[in-house]
């Protein structure tokens, strides 16, 4: 139970394959709504593992279409080239991106002659001068 847990998580309830959102109580449960399975990214008919890197949920429809293609293929037969992410890992590419767009931002505005608020530590740490009259 831990194991599909963890599995379901590595995508946070989405489909590996197509995307559409699962739901955590309908493991196996065929014909109820968001309905998954545990899917072998590389199936073990093409030397797949059951691993748990190879191991992740997919809507029973995906799994059982996909056949001995790898998720990659059958991903793309839907139009999509990348796996959803798991909850920690989406959170991590925000931070990325605010952090990146932070300084972007700033190295915009510098070279367009905005002044910028800085932190009154930063700016002694960087030399810049606290009182406006020196």
């Amino acid at each position: 139970m831990a194991d599909r847990d963890r599995i379901f998580d590595r995508t946070a309830g989405r489909c590996h394959i197509c995307g559409k959102q699962l739901a955590r109580c309908n493991y196996a449960a065929y014909g109820r709504r968001g309905a998954w399975e545990i899917e072998h990214s590389i199936p073990k008919a093409r030397g797949g593992s059951d691993h748990g890197n190879n191991l992740y949920p997919a809507c029973i429809s995906c799994n059982r279409s996909k056949g001995t293609m790898t998720s990659r293929t059958a991903r793309s037969r839907n139009g999509r080239t990348r796996a959803p992410l798991s909850l920690k890992k989406q959170a991590e590419v925000r931070t990325r991106r605010a952090v990146g767009g932070g300084v972007l931002g700033a190295v915009a505005a510098g070279l367009a002659g905005v002044p910028i608020l800085v932190p009154m530590g930063l700016a002694a740490l960087l030399g810049y001068a606290l009182d406006p009259e020196e």
